[in-house]
């Protein structure tokens, strides 16, 4: 019976933790909003640390794609979509990003301290 006991208590503790997991990524998210070739906000900054994840929403009426060179990141939005990208262990240092389909428009920078 202990040894049952033992099992069930281990179990309860993995699901425990496990669903603390992924709140723990969402509040952690940055978001960037993408609307008819502009975006807010131009500039991010977030802490050097094992990853960042950036959600991508596009707003606006005409499709967007962010794109990072630096930092080898691009996504497609259509109008009304949100995605994310991940940034994996970002060195400290400034990364450019905009939108390639109206590369005209604003540019900013994602800064990791």
């Amino acid at each position: 019976m202990s040894r049952i006991k033992a099992v069930s208590t281990l179990v309860a503790a993995l699901a425990l933790m496990s669903s603390g997991l992924p709140a723990l990524a969402e509040d952690a998210a940055l978001t960037i909003v993408f609307k008819d070739g502009t975006f807010t906000p131009t500039r991010l900054e977030v802490p050097s640390q094992d990853s960042v994840k950036i959600i991508l929403r596009n707003e606006g009426q005409m499709p967007v794609e962010f794109e990072s060179l630096s930092l080898r990141k691009e996504k497609v939005l259509g109008p009304g979509v949100q995605s994310f990208v991940v940034l994996r262990g970002p060195s400290p240092g400034e990364y450019n990003f905009f939108d390639d389909f109206h590369p005209d428009a604003a540019k900013g920078v994602i800064v990791v301290k």
